[in-house]
């Protein structure tokens, strides 16, 4: 176990609950103010809204950080991929320079003799 990983993953985990929780509330919060504008609303219908809209809401938010999960996924991988074929490029072109800088190097001392 190595702890400073666990603490972070910990806390990792602990950002996105309380994230979610605050998603959570502001759903709730605009439904209130939803069916606030529904005066005519016996309390069980205000309920019964209230319940099917938060449940929406939440459905929706859910879909969407989904959403927001996989695309970063996706751009992980893509930038990752990205990031391998460009070091390796920069390796290959400082190998060439540094041959070429070898090679000119020998040539000079060989026509300096």
């Amino acid at each position: 176990m190595e702890p400073d990983k666990d603490s972070a993953r910990g806390l990792v985990r602990l950002e996105g609950y309380l994230l979610w929780s605050a998603e959570v509330e502001d759903v709730r919060r605009r439904t209130v103010s939803f069916t606030e504008q529904l005066p005519w609303l016996t309390t069980a219908q205000r309920e019964e809204v209230e319940r099917v809209y938060t449940a929406d809401g939440v459905a929706a938010s859910r879909e969407m950080l989904v959403r927001i999960a996989n695309r970063a996924a996706e751009l992980r991988e893509e930038y990752t991929e990205r990031y391998l074929q460009l070091r390796t490029r920069c390796v290959a072109a400082t190998v060439v320079a540094v041959g070429a800088a070898s090679g000119t190097c020998a040539a000079v001392t060989l026509l300096a003799r």
